[in-house]
């Protein structure tokens, strides 16, 4: 068995945590390897066991942080390796234990008691080319002059579902629905649900209302503000600028998200979060 480890680089704690984590599985025979990014803010790690977290071949990942560090491990990891998330941030609707939980998990990891949890992700293309990452969260579609509101057309399955003018519009998995989407008005949506979220955000008309549709649903979005540039975000770890006449699909990927999991009990742990957020 082969462990990764990835910290939070902007927490103390998160760093020591790590490289107890390293040393509790070096200690125990396993091989481990750690992204270069946690080696340059802790650098006692052993040299010869820093990769570039694009290079992890591992079993699964030790992610020490919050949802921030999970989606940049899920952004730049090339294969779907299942994470192990240690809550080091503020909520952590995606890390599974919290800090003083980790070595009781890590023993249940090893002994084998644990299932994976698999999420789905979207894939974005933009005139009919995929070059940006897969969102585990979601895809946002802004407006690119803040305060200027953008007019945009958007299509469910090659139908119009809708026309608005708003600050943007967030195309969100269930993941992701307790983010951005949520702040947009969006629902709560049950994991184990396989659809995706399509909110519009700040829109000038009542009617515009988030919609439900099923996550094998393709969604076209057409910016009838031809003058005015888009902003593309995607998980809010990757953006980009777009021309005023850029055509954008967002598909359901055919890769997932796994994560490793000792409870399978949805309610209250998600809602109880929610209501601590807000």
């Amino acid at each position: 068995m082969k462990f990764g480890i990835v910290a939070r680089r902007d927490r103390w704690e998160a760093l020591k945590l790590a490289y107890r984590v390293y040393d509790f599985l070096k200690v125990s025979g396993y091989d481990v390897v750690v992204d270069e990014e946690t080696h340059r803010h802790l650098p006692e790690f052993h040299e010869e066991d820093v990769l570039p977290l694009e290079d992890f071949d591992v079993d699964f990942i030790i992610v020490i942080g919050g949802d921030g560090t999970i989606l940049r491990v899920e952004h730049r990891t090339k294969r779907e390796i299942p994470l192990l998330g240690i809550n080091m941030g503020t909520l952590g609707f995606l890390t599974e234990v919290e800090p003083h939980e980790t070595f009781f998990a890590l023993s249940k990891l090893i002994e084998g008691d644990y299932y994976i949890d698999e999420r789905i992700k979207l894939r974005t293309y933009v005139n009919g080319e995929n070059s940006v990452p897969d969102s585990l969260n979601e895809v946002a579609i802004l407006t690119g002059i803040p305060g200027k509101i953008i007019h945009l057309k958007y299509y469910v399955d090659g139908g119009m579902a809708d026309e608005i003018r708003a600050d943007g519009l967030i195309i969100s998995t269930p993941t992701g629905s307790t983010g951005y989407a949520m702040s947009a008005g969006g629902p709560f949506v049950d994991p184990r649900l396989d659809v995706v979220v399509i909110a519009p955000l700040a829109p000038i008309a009542l009617s515009s209302r988030p919609m439900i549709v099923p996550s094998k649903s393709v969604v076209t979005v057409r910016n009838v503000s031809l003058r005015r540039e888009l902003v593309l975000a995607i998980d809010g770890q990757f953006y980009t600028y777009l021309p005023p006449d850029t055509e954008i699909e967002i598909r359901l990927s055919p890769r997932k998200a796994k994560f490793v999991r000792f409870t399978r009990e949805i309610y209250p742990k998600y809602t109880l979060k929610i209501k601590k957020k807000f």
